[in-house]
């Protein structure tokens, strides 16, 4: 990892009045992309199983009206099988001219208890300069970011013949089951010289970031059996061990006494050569004063480059309906992030061998393989990395950091498989403090302002990238 230098600061050129005239104009537009953010937040589009679809379709609907509203040629609602509705916009390139295509997505995440928020969850609310919602960051504001940039360039674009397809994706948090044959399906009008994925994080408010690297994901159910049934605590208890307790016993030998993942056989990739404030994370993590942080080294390096493993879920009585009874069965759902460089299918292999292993002679163990994400590391050195660099250095007024990301966007390695030509750029509307997946997640308004010209600044860069394949 390495940061870039910062914007010049050679006297006003012909680019620096360009820019400013764009800041100016951005300004103006503004308020309305805010409301039309607040929009897209009061539609509770979930795409997970159980949640009711409508308001998925709702929230396609919405997004299709607003890349009409931005100026694009066509657009369409499209689906796989049963799979969510996700929107495709397009204006062609010209003739040998290039092609950029804009990704984000309109579902999100459940909100959990919505007691547990400040606000109600659907109901955007602005406190100081930031807009708390679920979806207002991840990912609607990318929405909105693509939307509010084809409104400041994409008049000059098509005029440059330079072609744009945005692809706002319909069940990305529930684990975008159907993007590979999606793709597919419609590689003729996704195919782009130039993908931008705004679906990331920025590395501070004030400071961009440029998303270098990507870990994977793998997740397993794990179920042991202690009995057929439920017996008395009292007239059984003792020989019998219950199944929560040997199954929080099997969950404990994942990690060692330090807090490090003890599975073995499972890769990480070099330290980055950037690392955060140990202050800024704890206050960003949420973690009570007093606390030890587990594991050791760098904390890029925890976050990024090795493995991490947390338990999710577990499927046992609530302590409100606990009777005085052995729990027969109990389950769990561990979850697996791997490094750039790992293998998915040996991650996997790695974490189920280890389960099975360790599996106690008082329990039935079966473990249950669930969803497999490759990693993603881009190429450091390019014109388009450069552009984007330079685009994100202006529109902040300080260089942009490039930065691995702990979570992972697995359907970039698909877009890289499908459209192996392609430079793809991952970029993002969140901050440390933007909570994404969690309560009280929110924007910064300031932020969501830079990166909108910062997409804007890189549209109007990207016809020098390459040229149109014949």
């Amino acid at each position: 990892m390495s940061t870039t230098n910062g914007p010049s600061n050679s006297p006003a050129s012909t680019d620096d009045d360009a820019r400013e005239i764009l800041r100016t104009r951005l300004e103006a537009l503004l308020p309305d992309a805010i409301d039309d953010l607040k929009d897209l937040v009061r539609i509770p589009s979930i795409a997970f199983e159980g949640h009711d679809r409508e308001p998925v379709r709702r929230s396609a609907e919405a997004v299709a009206a607003l890349l009409r509203d931005a100026g694009m040629a066509e657009v369409a609602i499209e689906s796989v099988g049963d799979g969510a509705p996700a929107v495709i916009g397009r204006t062609p390139a010209a003739e040998g001219r290039p092609t950029v295509l804009l990704y984000a997505h309109h579902d999100v995440q459940p909100t959990g208890d919505p007691a547990d928020w400040t606000s109600a969850p659907f109901e955007p609310i602005q406190r100081g300069r930031r807009l708390y919602g679920r979806g207002a960051a991840d990912d609607k504001a990318g929405v909105m970011a693509h939307v509010t940039a084809l409104r400041l360039v994409g008049e000059e674009l098509a005029a440059e013949g330079l072609g744009v397809t945005v692809f706002v994706e319909g069940e990305e948090e529930a684990g975008s089951p159907t993007f590979r044959p999606f793709i597919e399906a419609h590689r003729d009008a996704l195919e782009a010289d130039l993908i931008i994925v705004a679906d990331s994080a920025n590395w501070a408010v004030g400071t961009p970031a440029l998303t270098t690297s990507l870990r994977g994901l793998v997740d397993v159910v794990v179920e042991v059996r202690a009995l057929d049934h439920a017996v008395h605590s009292g007239l059984f208890g003792g020989p019998v061990l219950d199944s929560l307790t040997q199954l929080s016993r099997l969950l404990a030998t994942l990690h060692d006494e330090n807090g490090e993942v003890a599975v073995d056989g499972l890769a990480q990739a070099p330290d980055p050569t950037v690392e955060m404030d140990e202050a800024d994370f704890r206050r960003d993590a949420g973690i009570p004063d007093g606390l030890a942080l587990s594991g050791s080294g760098p904390l890029t390096a925890q976050l990024w480059t090795r493995p991490a493993l947390s338990v999710i879920g577990i499927d046992a009585p609530a302590v409100r309906e606990a009777s005085n009874t052995l729990v027969p069965v109990s389950r769990a759902k561990v979850s697996l992030r791997i490094p750039p460089g790992e293998d998915p299918e040996a991650a996997m292999g790695a974490l189920v061998n280890h389960l099975e292993q360790h599996a106690p002679a008082t329990a039935q163990v079966t473990v249950y393989p669930g969803e497999k994400g490759k990693p993603y590391s881009a190429r450091q050195h390019s014109a388009a990395m450069d552009l984007a660099r330079t685009a994100l250095g202006d529109a902040w007024g300080t260089a942009a950091v490039d930065t691995g990301l702990g979570g992972s966007i697995p359907f970039i390695a698909d877009l890289l498989e499908v459209f192996p030509d392609a430079d793809v750029l991952v970029t993002g509307v969140e901050d440390p403090e933007s909570r994404a997946h969690g309560v009280d997640e929110s924007l910064h308004l300031d932020e969501f302002a830079r990166v909108c010209l910062a997409e804007a600044l890189l549209l109007r860069g990207a016809g020098s990238l390459a040229e149109a394949p014949e």
